[in-house]
């Protein structure tokens, strides 16, 4: 069994929580421990990196070194998160300077041992395609999906070093792997609109209507991310932009650890699909994906 330093951050216990419920169901099911880090601190995503640099740093800095010292890397759900933990392994490994003064204004001790991964990361690439493929019980068949990997996920690529930072094809992979189609469109790496949507609506709401639309025309069904802002946008907006476009999108937003549960055999409610702004389940009954028995996860209804 692999074991990672588990990271959740701060929006895996509100507004993303069925990231992390999937995560950590999947996450199981696939051989991976998963230690939450004891004490662990908010990484300033929204706001520190802007502010104040050495705090910027700092706050994932911690974290990494708690993670170090019980011999382990972070294991990082949320996009915004990963990033930000992943500019501070950067910034010690490459500055004895910069280590220094982490070290001073965290009181630990943090040498940049382990690499940071993202969740995607460890699934495509740990865990693997094939062993995935080896795992399905329930084939997501028909299933028309957006990949939407949004703009820090493999950006910059310097700092993520993962996946293209263009054209990125892990959650693709994914979505295959799991009988589902991966459905080409433009819009993969565009930015969601962040926080925008509630500091600067006109603006943010656009960016978001923009990704929907560009899945919408391309086909797809339902959208797969792996990002909690970039999910409650497009999930949560999607009415309200509908509404004032005229247009229904009817588009669930999936975590694509949420598929991926479904499809190795974990039910609904394991996943967490009970949590959504957009109702998935209408989507899964219509294509037949909830009907065959399965071995865990007998909440299927």
């Amino acid at each position: 069994m692999k074991k990672f330093g588990y990271y959740p951050g701060c929006s895996l216990s509100g507004t993303g929580l069925e990231m992390d419920i999937s995560t950590r169901a999947v996450a199981k099911e696939l051989g991976i421990e998963l230690w939450e880090v004891p004490d662990w601190n908010c990484c300033g995503a929204s706001s520190a990196h802007v502010t104040d640099h050495n705090l910027a740093l700092a706050l994932p800095t911690r974290n990494l070194a708690i993670a170090e010292e019980a011999g382990v890397g972070l294991a990082v759900p949320c996009a915004a998160c990963f990033v930000r933990c992943k500019a501070s392994e950067k910034a010690v490994r490459e500055s004895d300077e910069m280590k220094s003064r982490m070290e001073y204004i965290t009181g630990r001790k943090y040498e940049g041992k382990y690499d940071t991964k993202n969740m995607l990361e460890i699934i495509s690439e740990e865990v693997g395609i094939d062993s995935i493929k080896g795992k399905v019980k329930r084939p997501m068949k028909g299933l028309k999906a957006a990949s939407y990997y949004g703009c820090l996920l493999v950006r910059p690529p310097e700092v993520t070093q993962f996946d293209d930072e263009e054209d990125p094809q892990s959650m693709d992979d994914i979505v295959k792997a799991i009988g589902g189609e991966a459905v080409n469109w433009n819009f993969k790496v565009e930015c969601c609109g962040a926080a925008h949507p509630t500091a600067l609506p006109k603006a943010g709401l656009q960016m978001t209507q923009a990704v929907l639309d560009d899945a919408k025309k391309n086909g797809a069904e339902c959208i797969v991310c792996a990002c909690p802002l970039c999910a409650t946008n497009l999930d949560m907006r999607q009415v309200q932009i509908g509404k004032s476009k005229g247009v229904t999108y009817d588009l669930p937003v999936f975590y694509f650890t949420e598929l991926l549960g479904m499809a190795i055999g974990l039910g609904p409610k394991t996943v967490g699909l009970k949590h959504h702004f957009v109702d998935p389940m209408p989507l899964l009954e219509k294509k037949g994906l909830l009907k065959d028995p399965v071995e865990k996860g007998e909440d299927k209804a």
